[in-house]
């Protein structure tokens, strides 16, 4: 199986001595969602998504030889300087799931310390950059054990590794675009581990900023783990997959011939399709506040009204993020602060644009 090709293989002597790393990796936003996965972390189809670059996550991985090697796991976790007990069952499924293929994380102990550019419960999902920034200082290590390895390898399995601790992980590795799932259509992409899009992308797509509007900063009413269970039973589940899977299809030419009305077309129907699949599962429920739907209608009447290229996309909550090309920036930073601001909690958004990826940062 293509998971063995991830195994760490022992050479020798593994032990090193004390130190750190540290990287600093990006959230991302789906523009072809996924909702619904099976174990472990097995998306039912292909995404792709906008790396971002603002908003990311800085972690420091300190490590050091364990000194009480019956423990199969110690660490401790720090966010903005402060321990986090909380974190500690997350962090502790992760290396769970990922020992096989690291087994060295059992020799040292770790103190993990990470911060986000983004304002904690702002609303931004973390796990897509905290899990892939921790797996990225992971896979420092195995390099340090292994110089051998190439720069290719250790992205892949840097990606392999984030997806283990949250599927959307796999997205934050490189940029500008990231797919995450097998779609027969699109070469080399994979359930195990993000790719970067292969095919041709014409440039104004990699001028596109994205708004994050921060309409509720709350914890939400229903995780995204028991959301992606429930379309387990869901009725519709089959026929979304497939609309999903059509909607990579469509969107291969849009992305090469820069047709940015086929884009908004796919785009926003997306991210309306995953609120619809919320709506009418069993249980049932809703994310999105009213403020969120005045947002929408003031976005639809604004792109109609001056012709502009904006947009919308939800990802499983209330905040949204507005999409436009530099080309409109101008027109749209101004229409965002006069008319959308004020649907925001505290008249607070966040200003990001497409990035390239994951950076180590020097210690």
């Amino acid at each position: 199986m293509i998971e063995e090709k991830f195994i760490f293989e022992q050479r020798g002597d593994t032990s090193i001595n004390a130190g750190s790393v540290t990287w600093e990796s990006p959230s991302n936003i789906a523009l072809v969602k996924y909702w619904g996965k099976t174990d472990p972390q097995i998306p039912k189809n292909a995404s792709v998504s906008f790396t971002l670059s603002n908003c990311h996550t800085n972690t420091r991985l300190t490590y050091h030889p364990k000194e009480n090697h019956k423990e199969k796991f110690d660490f401790k976790v720090f966010l903005g300087g402060n321990e986090e007990i909380s974190f500690r069952p997350k962090i502790e499924s992760f290396f769970e799931r990922i020992v096989d293929y690291v087994p060295f994380i059992r020799d040292y102990s770790f103190k993990i310390d990470t911060k986000n550019s983004f304002p904690h419960s702002s609303g931004i999902a973390s796990s897509a950059s905290g899990m892939s920034a921790l797996a990225l200082c992971i896979m420092s290590l195995q390099k340090i054990i292994d110089p051998q390895l190439s720069t290719a390898d250790f992205l892949q399995k840097a990606s392999f590794l984030a997806r283990l601790g949250s599927g959307s992980a796999s997205r934050s590795i490189e940029g500008p675009l990231v797919v995450w799932g097998k779609h027969l259509d699109i070469s080399g992409s994979s359930d195990l581990f993000g790719v970067r899009y292969p095919g041709e992308i014409h440039e104004i797509f990699t001028t596109f900023n994205d708004t994050i509007l921060l309409v509720d900063k709350g914890v939400k009413q229903v995780s995204s783990t028991v959301g992606h269970d429930l379309m387990i039973a869901h009725p519709f589940a089959e026929a979304r997959f497939d609309q999903a899977q059509n909607h990579m299809r469509d969107l291969m030419p849009v992305l090469k011939e820069g047709n940015l009305q086929g884009f908004i077309k796919i785009v926003e129907k997306e991210a309306l399709s995953l609120h619809a699949m919320m709506m009418t599962s069993d249980p049932y429920f809703i994310l999105m506040k009213p403020n969120t739907l005045e947002i929408i209608n003031k976005i639809w009447a604004f792109r109609k009204h001056t012709g502009c290229h904006i947009c919308f996309t939800l990802d499983a909550g209330a905040n949204v993020h507005v999409l436009f090309p530099d080309k409109d920036k101008e027109l749209v930073d101004e229409f965002i602060s006069k008319e959308l601001a004020g649907y925001c909690q505290n008249n607070q958004f966040i200003k990001d644009h497409v990035g390239m990826g994951a950076k180590a940062i020097s210690s």
